[in-house]
């Protein structure tokens, strides 16, 4: 397996993917581009989109290689095939304002969010060794699914895949364990806050209440987690019973306490939902207006808050720390490629729906 998907980098991929579908519906609320009407567009702008999603869930496994090396350039030419044919039917102004929109409105925000609870909860780490019982197992599952709407799925998958992995590593059968993570931690764990999928976000930003999905999708969320969480214990208990009666593996890390170093970060987690609220509920009535694109003074004191909390817990953190989780910029600046295009190429999709 490529060296990118493993640990929690790949746990991070994996999840991050597993919301790329749900920016369609998280943005569909209202692109205003002036002098554009969705009803004179017809099907064919749609192919963009669709074709860059195809790229995203077929590249890293049917020509990883390929996608590993030039997923940018892949993007970058989804986007070009989005804007080029706007420029030259509709006009270079109009399509200037659905980049404006697209870009500052949606995505910056998106990603500011998304780069904040990246760079903060790779700032927490856990050292330290559990015995992997299915009962242990279990509890961390679902530790990090009610974790994930309070730091994100991005900060759950990071804070918690390798403690999960190192309480299971002189296990014979460890797939699963991976697999059902991402469901339930990288996944479904995120959809009760606008922090636990940034996706979530972008509704937030165009009026939807803060803690809406919180009442609408906490009874399915408990349902869904609660049945993959049985079945996991099912499954866990029957494997773990097949490991004993072969040899023991050797533990590569022998079981040994809990430590948690970075403890700080999560008092600017915290700081990350006070911004978020605050921007919610102030409104001076100041805005910077654009072509295609209104900027209110909330808005750009959020997220230059939450660039002052990202640069607070890179210069806090000791280097050591973020070592010890194999923290690195790729993860997170593969994301930022693919949703910049995924923001440009679904702008006239949303329109058509508006319309």
């Amino acid at each position: 397996m490529n060296k990118r998907w493993r640990g929690p980098a790949g746990a991070l991929h994996v999840g991050l993917a597993g919301v790329l579908l749900a920016v369609f519906s998280a943005v569909t609320p209202a692109l205003a581009a002036e002098g554009l009407d969705g009803r004179s567009l017809g099907p064919g702008w749609a192919l963009p989109f669709l074709g860059l999603l195809l790229c995203i869930a077929t590249g890293p496994l049917l020509f990883h290689r390929t996608w590993e090396h030039h997923y940018g350039k892949i993007a970058a030419g989804w986007a070009l095939l989005a804007l080029v044919p706007l420029a030259v039917t509709r006009g270079g102004f109009v399509t200037l304002e659905l980049l404006l929109h697209a870009t500052l409105v949606e995505y910056l925000p998106f990603f500011i969010l998304l780069f904040t609870l990246y760079t903060v909860a790779g700032g927490i780490l856990i050292t330290g060794n559990l015995r992997g019982t299915p009962l242990v197992n279990t509890g961390l599952l679902a530790l990090g699914t009610v974790f994930a709407s309070i730091v994100g799925t991005t900060g759950a998958s990071m804070i918690l895949i390798r403690p999960l992995i190192r309480a299971n590593d002189e296990r014979r059968h460890q797939v699963h364990v991976v697999i059902f993570f991402i469901f339930l931690v990288s996944n479904i764990g995120g959809s009760l806050t606008p922090l636990g999928d940034p996706p979530l976000f972008v509704g937030f930003l165009r009026g939807v209440d803060f803690f809406w999905t919180t009442k609408h999708l906490f009874l399915p969320t408990l349902f869904l987690s609660g049945v993959l969480l049985a079945g996991f214990f099912a499954l866990d208990t029957w494997l773990r019973r097949s490991d004993a009666l072969l040899p023991a593996l050797p533990d590569k890390t022998p079981e040994r306490g809990l430590k948690l170093y970075g403890g700080f970060n999560f008092a600017l987690l915290a700081a990350v939902i006070a911004v978020i609220l605050i921007s919610s509920a102030w409104n001076p009535g100041i805005s910077f207006s654009l072509p295609g694109a209104k900027l209110p003074l909330q808005s750009i004191l959020r997220d230059l808050a939450l660039l002052a909390i990202c640069a607070l817990s890179w210069k806090l953190t000791p280097k050591q720390v973020r070592a010890g989780n194999d923290f690195n910029w790729h993860p997170i600046a593969e994301v930022g490629k693919l949703f910049a295009a995924i923001f440009i190429c679904v702008a006239p999709v949303i329109l058509m729906l508006d319309a």
